[in-house]
């Protein structure tokens, strides 16, 4: 379990810029994601750590091994780069079994015919295809295709997995099974990961940490939970679930109890101390659409608003409530509640949130 580095790494298409002097560093054994928009340039890291694109500068170091440096005029090729990598496509051949797709890579590095034999059987032990040695890959399912991909990524004991959006082909509950056995394969063999993808909550329920990118950089780095429940970067809040931003002033700070007042398009809130800013800062703050609490009758607590209903959205176990307060619209996710369902567009009611649930991004 090696650690992999990426140092000032920039890659340039033409004018436009994929990658911008991206630094990374990926502790060995663990799972991290690089997560954003299409055109962000993940997917551009991605194949310049596999060799498959020549970065223009910067470096990629994997353990003690540097793979590539344009100030060394390093860059060792993608066949020496001992990388496992799992494509959107799958790239599974149709016309080969289930036992000859994933013994492929061993065949062509001349192991013999026992030791081939038992790697195989070992790795797709392991991504549960034990017993399907023999089916040809054109008559396997879209998850048992996807699997066999990643036991002929694994089966020559790769130091890293790199995976590319492998599971957008997949309908939503391949996708749901797919993402638990996924971190369970990595969790048993242990291997340095780092997956690509645009959804959010492959990212949240994968990762052990993630990088969101955007326009070739990469703008936060963190745990999960604490990317989502405490970003910092306006892109961050936005990118992930859905969050309603203001724009506030600081008018009061309270060092007794630690919190400031906030003059907002919804009038004054009150949100915890958690950063340092002075009276008329100009900031954004976010609210979680999940963190908003509704009710049909007035509240007695603190940041309470009175507002109208202007929507409700049926989302299943879900809905989304929209809600006006002072001309601003305030979006509410929140589980499918009985006394919900009795609301009607133009309905009165109050909206509330906790001070410890105000965010408070970077300035204006």
């Amino acid at each position: 379990m090696r650690d992999v580095e990426l140092r000032e790494l920039s890659k340039r298409f033409g004018n436009v810029i994929a990658i911008d002097e991206i630094n990374l560093k990926i502790r060995g054994g663990s799972f991290i994601t690089l997560l954003g928009p299409s055109g962000c340039g993940k997917t551009t890291t991605l194949r310049c750590i596999a060799g498959l694109e020549k970065p223009d500068k910067g470096e990629i170091i994997v353990g003690d091994t540097v793979f590539f440096s344009s100030y060394q005029k390093i860059n060792i090729p993608p066949n020496k780069r001992n990388i496992g990598m799992v494509f959107q496509s799958y790239a599974v051949w149709p016309h080969m079994t289930v036992y000859d797709n994933v013994a492929f890579p061993l065949r062509v590095r001349k192991l013999k015919s026992h030791e081939i034999r038992d790697k195989v059987r070992r790795i797709l032990e392991i991504v549960k295809l034990d017993g399907l040695e023999n089916r040809l890959a054109s008559a396997l399912s879209g998850g048992q295709q996807q699997r066999v991909a990643l036991a002929r990524a694994l089966v020559y004991e790769p130091e890293i997995l790199l995976l590319d959006e492998p599971l957008s082909n997949l309908d939503a509950t391949l996708r749901d099974q797919m993402r638990v056995e996924l971190k369970e394969i990595q969790r048993k063999i242990g291997i340095t990961t780092l997956f690509v993808t645009h959804d959010q909550i492959e990212a949240l329920s994968l990762s052990d940490v993630v990088a969101l990118m955007k326009d070739g950089k990469v703008v936060a780095l963190d745990n999960p939970r604490d990317l989502y429940e405490r970003p910092r970067h306006p892109f961050a809040a936005s990118f992930l679930g859905k969050v309603n931003f203001l724009n506030s002033r600081i008018i009061e700070f309270n060092e007794e109890q630690k919190h400031y007042i906030l003059d907002t398009p919804l009038g004054p809130v009150k949100c915890n101390y958690v950063r340092r800013f002075k009276e008329g800062d100009r900031i954004i703050i976010a609210i979680k659409a999940e963190k908003i609490n509704l009710f049909t009758n007035p509240v007695s607590d603190e940041n309470v608003f009175k507002g109208k209903l202007v929507d409700i959205l049926y989302m299943g176990m879900l809905m989304e409530i929209i809600v006006d307060v002072n001309s601003q619209l305030l979006r509410i996710v929140t589980s499918t509640k009985r006394e919900y369902t009795n609301l009607t567009r133009g309905s009165e009611v109050y909206v509330n949130f906790p001070l410890d649930d105000v965010l408070l991004l970077d300035s204006i």
